[in-house]
């Protein structure tokens, strides 16, 4: 995945727990997010847009670092 915002992106598909690492800093947890939400990330154009259309706002998050 290449982006200008986002550093890394990790996934627990048991868990549903979505990790994203910014560039700038911090590192968030989101809860319950889909697979299919996960894997749609991972291939979007723009993932730092992505987050913030299709998952901040719209899952549990919490600041993890």
């Amino acid at each position: 995945m290449r982006s200008t915002s986002i550093h890394e992106v990790g996934y627990d598909p048991d868990t549903r727990m979505l990790d994203v690492k910014f560039i700038g800093g911090g590192l968030y947890r989101y809860a319950d997010v889909p697979p299919f939400l996960h894997e749609a990330l991972l291939i979007a154009p723009s993932p730092g847009r992505f987050v913030n259309e299709r998952i901040r706002g719209r899952f549990g998050c919490h600041r993890i670092g």
